[in-house]
C-alpha cells in the first residue's frame, strides 16, 4: 500500500526522515511568493527529497577506461563547484553527462516498508533523468542520487531544493531487512558514496 501524508508526518516526527518539512515548500517567502524554490516537503502521498550542497562529482570521459562496477574507479569522476546567484545555490550538470548527488535528509525506513525515489517533473521537462532507486526495509542513511542530462544543454541542479520524489510502500513484514544483512550501503553519510562489490 502506497502510505499518505499523515503516515510520512507520524514517521518523520519519530525520526524517519530529519530534516523533515511537514508542508509542501514552493516559496522561501510564502506571504508574497518571491524566491521560488523546487518544491520540497511532504506532499499528498511522498516526500520531495532536496540534494545537499556539499557534494556533487560528474563522470569525465578517460580515454582508454571502461567503467567498471567491480572495480569502481574514482578517477573517472570529478568534483563540480556549488554556484550561487539570486536564483539559489546549484551545480552545472553538462549535457549528455551523468552525475551523482546526495540527499540532504537522512532517512531510517521502516523495517515494513520499501521507498521508491523517482524524478521531478520539473527536471523531466529538461531532460534530467533521475534514476529509479530503492531505500530497503531498515536501509538509513542519506541517499546517493544519480542524474542524467539526456539534453544537449547544460542543466542547473539546485542545491537545498527539491530533487526527486520519494514514495513509501508497506509490505507484509519481511523474514530479513536490510540492517539485517548488512547491506553494503548502510549508514550512507551526507557524501556520495561510489559502487561496491
Amino acid at each position: 500500500m502506497l502510505k499518505n501524508d499523515r503516515w510520512i508526518i507520524k514517521q518523520s516526527e519519530a525520526g524517519m526522515l530529519q530534516p523533515f518539512q511537514p508542508n509542501l515548500v514552493r516559496h522561501l517567502d510564502p506571504q508574497i511568493k518571491e524566491k521560488p524554490v523546487l518544491s520540497f516537503g511532504c506532499s499528498s502521498y511522498g516526500y520531495d527529497l532536496r540534494l545537499s550542497s556539499k557534494e556533487f562529482l560528474i563522470f569525465r570521459h578517460v580515454p582508454g577506461t571502461i567503467m567498471n562496477p567491480k572495480k569502481f574507479n574514482p578517477d573517472n569522476l570529478e568534483a563540480t563547484p556549488l554556484h550561487h546567484d539570486e536564483d539559489g545555490d546549484y551545480f552545472i550538470l553538462p549535457a549528455h553527462s551523468y552525475g551523482l548527488g546526495v540527499a540532504l535528509e537522512k532517512m531510517k525506513v521502516p523495517p515494513n516498508i520499501t521507498v521508491i525515489c523517482l524524478g521531478k517533473s520539473t527536471y523531466a521537462r529538461l531532460g534530467i533523468i533521475v534514476n529509479t532507486t530503492p531505500a530497503e526495509a531498515s536501509w538509513e542513511g542519506h541517499l546517493t542520487l544519480e542524474f542524467s542530462n539526456s539534453s544537449g544543454a547544460d542543466c542547473r541542479i539546485y542545491a537545498n531544493e527539491g530533487i526527486c520524489q520519494l514514495l513509501f510502500f508497506e509490505g507484509d513484514p519481511c523474514g530479513t531487512t536490510y540492517r539485517d544483512r548488512k547491506g553494503k550501503y548502510q549508514d550512507q553519510p551526507e557524501k556520495v558514496t561510489l559502487a561496491k562489490v
